[in-house]
């Protein structure tokens, strides 16, 4: 079992940060999902989705990461059940502030598009939950 860190920002017309892999990761290439990936050894969940927040969107964080969640993803391609943590923070960052270091876009997605998209393992397990939720309508604006 492998453990991942994802992270879902919220902007303030209430979209969602999520990026468009491409062909090449083994899991679940040309979907869109989150923005994140593996916990290194030794590294704390949060850490590595501060860190990887940065590696692929060059965003820096200075904290104000919440947790969303913790949940359990299988993976076809590596038939394996993977640990994934799923931190959420409001910004004010726009499409124009992301870098895309990894996959073909990363962009800002209305919620109302979501169910339309061909979404990863982990995007399809925890992205429209997450919409529906208080700490969703807290970040976005709308209020618990």
């Amino acid at each position: 079992m492998r453990r991942f860190a994802s992270v879902i920002l919220v902007d303030p017309k209430g979209r969602v940060l999520l990026q468009e892999r491409d062909e090449h990761p083994l899991i679940d290439p040309e979907r869109w999902g989150f923005v994140g990936g593996s916990v290194e050894p030794g590294e704390a969940d949060e850490a590595a989705a501060y860190r990887e927040l940065a590696e692929e969107t060059g965003v820096h964080l200075d904290g104000g990461l919440e947790l969303y969640g913790e949940f359990t993803v299988h993976h076809v391609e590596t038939r394996s059940d993977d640990q994934v943590q799923v931190w959420t923070a409001a910004t004010s960052l726009d499409d124009a502030d992301i870098v895309v270091g990894e996959g073909r876009q990363i962009v800002f997605v209305e919620p109302a598009t979501v169910s339309s998209l061909s979404l990863t393992a982990a995007a399809r397990a925890v992205l429209i939950d997450y919409l529906d939720s208080s700490m969703y309508r807290r970040l976005s604006g709308a209020g618990a």
